[in-house]
């Protein structure tokens, strides 16, 4: 098994080793081998799954990278593909001795939809131990995964976690001989379903580290590259609304330059100085009103010729005192969190500026605060600024709406209602509670819940929980859910930033 995080189904996958590993009886019941074949068809599901979402993958990366930057795009899908390639040939490889597993065991029985000898012990053991089909099998795992990682960058391999490997399982102390990874799962006392398993998950794994490949490959177009081979000028100002009796500056530069180059820069004929590069433009602001004016940037050519570079025309705006207090989030302040706003007064410096606050408080420097509040209702931020030395001036307030955060949603495997399928259900351990299109990062954590789950004509089973995972009681119970089963979490209660419990709406599944 890989280390890191694991997802639902690789812990799935975890459960069904420790039965492979457990697996020594002669007679094999059939509700096991059931099991084996259940868990291969969701293999089978989801293998096919990744690959129709590599297929669009694919489609849409030639509809639109490939056709608007098909140098860089062209190499991208090469390298893509060879990872697909390498994937391909393990594949091809495991489902040829799937092929072979199945012909062995008597072919497919339809009554079953299995291989005949599902529960054949010795068919295995012979093919894959005996005949050196494990071995070989094992070389080929350690050469696709080798070879995978091998097409990515080390930026690239950051956070890689393939479930693609092929490591013996670790042993108890006096459970036997340590085994290798091929007797582990095709030797002595492994019926043939089970083998069958363990190979449709080798082809989930290899097609799921394949996508992860493919998609780090292809999403590779999308980073940034600087280019200089481009020149283009512009004209950037710290602002455009300048205050009467305060200096308009500008800097004007070619992007992409070289700051050991001294262009010449003009602005309505006259010569700018520059330095580093760049040039700056000091306009007038003697009256109020629209100023408007434009730059040309003179570079010199490996020719030796003068090529211009004009900017766009450049407008600015002088007018009287105002101050500006933008929320950063929305024209709400929520209780228990602390919310960003930005406070900028045009035309005054940030270190002039004087904050204060009614209905809360605020604390913070320059143009980004922090409001804090604790009452329902409304709050005011108010702004002062020193326009002259000495001279403090009122510039303006805002208002504010205060609000709770609202009340998540309780989710367990992903849904806060529906159906899903029973496989899905016993493969969790707890419940969440989370914020949908809210726009802070609030965390609620689920203190207390019961848990309910009704199946045909048996007794209700009814449990209640502290915090938000299941008591081992409770696993137990969840891992007999099969079709047909309806799993309720209900007195449900979460607390939030804000500190007080909010009880949320039950959660209603139904397994499949």
């Amino acid at each position: 098994m890989a280390g890191g995080k694991q997802t639902p189904r690789q812990r799935m996958i975890g459960i069904l080793y420790l039965v492979l590993l457990g697996l020594i009886a002669l007679n094999v019941p059939d509700s096991l081998l059931d099991a084996f074949k259940n868990i291969k068809d969701s293999l089978d599901k989801s293998t096919d799954n990744v690959k129709k979402g590599l297929a669009t993958t694919y489609t849409t990366f030639k509809a639109t990278k490939l056709k608007d930057e098909p140098e860089r795009a062209k190499k991208a899908l090469e390298k893509a593909q060879r990872a697909s390639d390498i994937a391909k040939k393990l594949d091809d490889y495991v489902q040829a001795l799937r092929d072979q597993l199945v012909a062995e065991g008597g072919g497919v029985n339809p009554s079953i939809n299995d291989v005949n000898a599902r529960d054949n012990l010795d068919i295995s053991p012979r093919i894959m131990i005996t005949g050196k089909k494990g071995e070989e099998l094992r070389q080929k795992i350690d050469d696709t995964r080798v070879q995978l990682l091998a097409l990515l960058s080390p930026k690239e391999k950051e956070g890689i976690n393939f479930s693609l490997n092929a490591v013996a399982p670790e042993q108890t102390a006096g459970s036997g001989p340590k085994k290798t990874w091929e007797e582990a799962y095709f030797g002595d006392g492994i019926p043939l379903g089970a083998t069958l398993t363990t190979l449709a998950k080798i082809q989930t794994d290899n097609k799921n580290a394949e996508n992860e490949v493919v998609k780090k490959i292809l999403g590779s177009v999308d980073q940034a590259l600087v280019n200089l081979n481009q020149y283009s000028a512009v004209a950037v100002a710290p602002t455009s609304y300048v205050l009467v009796g305060q200096p308009y500056t500008a800097e004007v530069f070619l992007t992409a330059y070289d700051d050991k180059i001294s262009p010449n820069i003009t602005v309505n004929g006259s010569l700018l100085p520059t330095e580093g590069g760049k040039g700056k433009y000091v306009g007038s602001t003697s009256t109020p009103g629209l100023h408007t004016w434009s730059a040309t940037v003179m570079v010199k050519q490996t020719d030796g010729a003068m090529k211009p570079y004009p900017t766009p025309p450049q407008t600015y705006m002088v007018a009287s005192p105002s101050a500006v207090v933008s929320p950063t989030k929305m024209n709400v302040l929520y209780i228990g969190l602390p919310n960003p706003v930005k406070i900028s007064a045009p035309g005054v410096a940030a270190k002039d500026l004087k904050v204060s606050m009614s209905g809360g408080s605020i604390s913070g420097s320059g143009e980004d605060w922090t409001a804090t509040v604790s009452t329902i209702g409304s709050a005011t931020i108010s702004v002062s600024g020193e326009l002259t030395k000495g001279k403090v001036s009122f510039l303006g307030s805002s208002p504010f709406r205060v609000k709770r955060i609202p009340d998540p949603k309780a989710q367990f495997a992903g849904k806060s209602s529906g159906n899903t399928s029973a496989a899905n259900i016993r493969a969790q351990d707890r419940i969440f509670a989370r914020l949908d299109n809210f726009e802070f990062d609030a965390k609620f954590n689920v203190t207390r819940f019961t848990l309910m789950i009704a199946k045909p004509r048996q007794d209700v089973y009814i449990k209640s929980a502290t915090g938000n995972e299941l008591t081992a009681e409770m696993r137990n119970a969840m891992n007999t859910v099969t079709p047909g089963t309806t799993v309720v979490f209900k007195d449900i209660i979460a607390v939030g930033p804000d500190g007080t419990q909010r009880g949320l709406d039950s959660i209603v599944l139904g397994a499949n």
